[in-house]
C-alpha cells in the first residue's frame, strides 16, 4: 500500500519519542520512560488509560529504540495459540516485543500463557488496556509487569496534533487549511487523537472550497452522522454493543433505542445486533416472558431477509419488546449452578430405573426396573427419583419473581416441595 494512502492516523504515526505528543509525565526529559528507553533497560509493562491516547504508539516506539521484532496480537480476535506462535518465534529468533491490544479482555488461561515466556525474558511485553489492570490482569502478570497510566490529551496537545497534520502531512499540507476555530472538532474527537485526526480526514475527503476553513459550525454539520457511527472493529464497538445490552437488561426503551440506532449509523450487521438480542431474550427474560424469544428469532430471520434500511424497523420493534418485558435469567443462572455441579461430581452412574433397556441382558440387570410412567399417575406425575444417588435433591434451579416463573414455583412446589424445596 502507498503511503499516501493509509489512513491520516498511521501517516502521522511517530516514529520516536521526540514526535511523540503527550504523556510528558512519562516520556519528557528525565521522566521514568525516557529514560528506560534512552539506558535500554526495559521492562514488561502494562498501559492503561483511555483509547486514542497514544498506547500503540508508544510500544512500537518502544520496539524501534530496543532495535527488537516487534509482534503485535488484539486480545480481542486472539487466543492462547495465538500466544503460542509468537513465543515460539522468539525461542528461534531471539527476543522480542509483544504488544496486547485490550489485554484486559484475555482470560484467565490467555493471561498464564504468557507468563512463562515473560518470565524467562523470550518476551518483552506491553500490553495496553482502557479497564483498571488491578481487577482485569492476573495477579502474577502484574508482578512481573510495571503499570504505567496514560493521560487524556490536553487541549494544547490537540492544537499541536492539528498544526502537525495541516502542515505536516504528505495528503493535508497539499491544500490550504485554516484552522478558524477548533472548540467543535476538538470537542467532537472526545479525547481520542484517532478520531480527530479522522475528523479532518473528512474535512479534507468532503470540502472542495480553497481555502478550507475549519469552524464549529462546518465540524459539527459534517461530523453529525460521521460521530454517531463508531468503529466496528474497535474498542467503542463493544462499548456500544455492552450499553445497548445493559440498556435492554436495565429495562430502558429509550438508551437501549440510543445505542440501536449508534450501532445503525455505525453501519453494524444488522445480524449480529439480532443475535445479540436473541441471547438477551433467554438468558435475561427466560420463562418471565417465553414470547421473547420467540420474537428475537423472528426478528433474526427478518434482518437476514430484508438488510438495511428496512430492517431496522423489526430491530426496533424488538429492542422495545425486549427493553419494556419482565426479566429473569433463573434459567441462565441454573446453566451455570449445573455447569459447576457435573463439572464437580464428574460422570456420575445414571439410575437403573430410568435407563434405557433395549436388550434382554439390560433387563436382567435391572435396567429399567421399577420406572413409573408419568401419563399412567394422577396430574401426570410420577414421584420418583431421576437424579444420581450421591446428588439426589440437590436443587439448580431456582423461578425468579414474576407472573410467569411465579407459577412455575406453584408448579413445582406442588411435586417436589418435599425433595427440593419449593
Amino acid at each position: 500500500m502507498l503511503f499516501d494512502t493509509l489512513p491520516l492516523a498511521e501517516r502521522l504515526r511517530p516514529r520516536n519519542l521526540d514526535e511523540y505528543i503527550g504523556q510528558q509525565h512519562l516520556v519528557g526529559e528525565g521522566q521514568v520512560l525516557r529514560k528506560m528507553i534512552t539506558g535500554g533497560k526495559l521492562v514488561s509493562m502494562i498501559f492503561w488509560g483511555p483509547p486514542g491516547i497514544g498506547k500503540t504508539t508508544l510500544a512500537n516506539i518502544i520496539a524501534n529504540a530496543a532495535n527488537l521484532p516487534f509482534f503485535s496480537l488484539s486480545a480481542v480476535a486472539s487466543g492462547v495459540k495465538d500466544v503460542k506462535e509468537v513465543i515460539e518465534k522468539a525461542k528461534n529468533s531471539g527476543k522480542i516485543v509483544l504488544f496486547i491490544d485490550e489485554i484486559h479482555r484475555f482470560n484467565k488461561a490467555q493471561q498464564d500463557s504468557l507468563l512463562g515466556a515473560v518470565e524467562k525474558g523470550l518476551i518483552l511485553l506491553i500490553g495496553a488496556t482502557t479497564e483498571n489492570p488491578s481487577f482485569e490482569v492476573i495477579n502474577a502478570l502484574l508482578s512481573r509487569c510495571q503499570v504505567y497510566v496514560l493521560q487524556e490529551f490536553t487541549k494544547e496537545d490537540f492544537e499541536v496534533l492539528i498544526e502537525r497534520a495541516i502542515t505536516k502531512d504528505v495528503v493535508l499540507s497539499k491544500r490550504k487549511i485554516v484552522v478558524k476555530e477548533n472548540e467543535a472538532l476538538i470537542k467532537l474527537s472526545g479525547g481520542d487523537a484517532r478520531k480527530l485526526l479522522n475528523l479532518l480526514e473528512l474535512v479534507e475527503e468532503t470540502i472542495d472550497t480553497d481555502p478550507i476553513e475549519i469552524t464549529n459550525d462546518l465540524m459539527t454539520s459534517l461530523a453529525q452522522k460521521k460521530t454517531a457511527a463508531y468503529d466496528k472493529n474497535g474498542e467503542n464497538h463493544y462499548d456500544i454493543i455492552s450499553a445497548f445490552i445493559k440498556s435492554m437488561r436495565g429495562s430502558d426503551p429509550n438508551a437501549a433505542m440510543y445505542y440501536l440506532v449508534r450501532m445503525i449509523e455505525g453501519g453494524e450487521d444488522p445480524k449480529f445486533i439480532a443475535r445479540r438480542m436473541l441471547i438477551l431474550a433467554s438468558e435475561d427474560i427466560g420463562n418471565a416472558n417465553p414470547n421473547a424469544l420467540l420474537l428475537a428469532t423472528s426478528c433474526f430471520q427478518a434482518v437476514t431477509m430484508l438488510g438495511y434500511p428496512e430492517c431496522a424497523i423489526p430491530l426496533s420493534q424488538t429492542v422495545i419488546y425486549l427493553a419494556t418485558s419482565p426479566k429473569s435469567n433463573a434459567s441462565y443462572v441454573a446453566l451455570n449452578n449445573t455447569y459447576e455441579l457435573v463439572r464437580n461430581t464428574g460422570d456420575l452412574p445414571v439410575p437403573l430405573a430410568i435407563r434405557n433397556a433395549p436388550t434382554k441382558l439390560m433387563k436382567q440387570l435391572n435396567y429399567g426396573k421399577d420406572y413409573q410412567y408419568a401419563h399412567n399417575n394422577p396430574g401426570n406425575f410420577a414421584d420418583m427419583e431421576f437424579l444420581p444417588d450421591a446428588i439426589k435433591g440437590k436443587k439448580v434451579f431456582e423461578p425468579g419473581n414474576n407472573a410467569k416463573e411465579n407459577e412455575i414455583r406453584k408448579f413445582l412446589r406442588e411435586r417436589w416441595k418435599d425433595k427440593y424445596g419449593y
